[in-house]
């Protein structure tokens, strides 16, 4: 597919044009942003342009009680076959959550680029995806659930000021055959759904922390240890994670029936210690996260995270009315190291840094949870117990 550049001139008189053989109507007023003006150039590209992952493996039915849930990030699309996701193919579970990074989106090789209005690269990423022999088998043997982050999305550490999120949105609602669901009925990448009867439900909410992110505070020394990309915004600063309208829908879900909520987040949500992207770069957006969870009263939180390219386990008594716990699985084929020095204070153990995967095993008999990172042969190498009591569960 040729690149091409658009010009903001360019994409502003879209709105007064006509294109023979019933391209793009003609539309009055003419749209008053460049973001108006693309969403009219996207409304011209058909979804069978667009790469997909195909049928996979149907999601449990509502009331299937869930034992095991599995967890990645990370997975670089032109490199050669995981050895995580062949582990994970293999496994016996009931579903497999891909939390962020699910594709390298806006690098060509190690060299990152520019996405143009087209996003010809995460395009051609995601198709590079779908032909992977170890990503069909995943496909095929588990049910799956999605969230996105940075490199899926199209531009590194982006937000909402990324000017092609429209058609990112698209390209990964059609991958994934979420853009006839109700998440394909709003803006942003986020959706829930919940598994089994009373007494044993799971509810697995993926956020999108990138849609509508206003922008992080640049660090003033770069590289520098708890400070390497990004410093904590001061208080009242006004920065936003999800969005006005994902805020009001987390809300609503938390106020929905379960036992156990398993909240997915593409970013660390828990850990204060290093500056690359987190909750902890908006203090006040994480403590409104938490303060949501204690007015809803829900009980049964679980947070979830990728992007680290190391697995971590977390857990804090304090910030919930029971102790919180966070399970960072990362990654699935893109390992910086061998070993993890980054220690926190409410980490449970050192990092896994090599290739891994992570675990969520729900013994409702037991009334006990297990986090479990796994290597990529499927091995468990850290691993944190907690009992329902724990998180509030009676």
């Amino acid at each position: 597919m040729m690149r091409g550049v658009i010009s903001l001139a360019a994409l502003l008189s879209l709105g007064a044009c006509v294109t023979e053989g019933g391209g793009i109507n003609i539309f009055t007023p003419k749209p008053d942003t460049a973001e108006d003006a693309l969403e009219l150039y996207y409304d011209t590209i058909s979804d069978d342009a667009l790469p997909s992952a195909g049928a996979g493996a149907t999601l449990p039915a509502s009331d299937a009680v869930l034992t095991t849930i599995l967890i990645g990030s990370c997975l670089d699309e032109e490199k050669g076959p995981s050895a995580a996701m062949q582990s994970i193919a293999g496994e016996d579970a009931d579903l497999f959550l891909m939390v962020g990074d699910n594709v390298y989106g806006d690098r060509d090789g190690r060299n990152y680029v520019n996405n143009q209005p087209d996003l010809d690269e995460v395009r051609e990423s995601f198709s590079d995806l779908a032909a992977r022999a170890d990503f069909q088998a995943v496909r095929a043997a588990h049910p799956m659930m999605v969230s996105w982050d940075d490199h899926d999305f199209g531009a590194n550490d982006a937000g909402k000021e990324f000017p092609f999120r429209g058609l990112a949105e698209r390209v990964h609602e059609v991958f994934w055959g979420l853009d006839n669901q109700d998440v394909g009925q709003w803006p942003g990448t986020y959706y829930a759904r919940s598994f089994g009867p009373e007494g044993q439900r799971v509810q697995v909410i993926m956020l999108d922390t990138r849609f509508f992110r206003s922008a992080l505070t640049p660090t003033d020394e770069w590289g520098a240890k708890g400070k390497e990309r990004y410093l904590p915004a001061p208080s009242g600063s006004m920065q936003d994670m999800l969005g006005a309208a994902q805020w009001t829908w987390l809300e609503n879900q938390l106020q929905q029936p379960a036992d156990i909520r398993l909240i997915a987040s593409s970013i660390q949500v828990m850990p204060t210690v290093h500056g690359w992207e987190a909750w902890s770069a908006m203090p006040d957006e994480r403590q409104r996260l938490f303060d949501l969870i204690k007015k809803s009263e829900a009980t049964g939180v679980v947070f979830l995270s990728g992007d680290r390219h190391t697995s971590f386990i977390y857990e804090e008594d304090g910030v919930l009315p029971y102790a919180a716990h966070e399970l960072t699985a990362s990654s699935l084929n893109v390992a910086f190291a061998t070993e993890s020095a980054e220690m926190d204070d409410r980490q449970v153990g050192t990092g896994y840094a090599p290739e891994n995967y992570g675990a969520v095993e729900i013994d409702w008999a037991g009334k006990s949870i297990a986090l479990k990172i796994k290597d990529n042969t499927g091995q468990t190498v850290r691993q944190n117990d907690l009992t329902f009591a724990e998180i509030g569960v009676k």
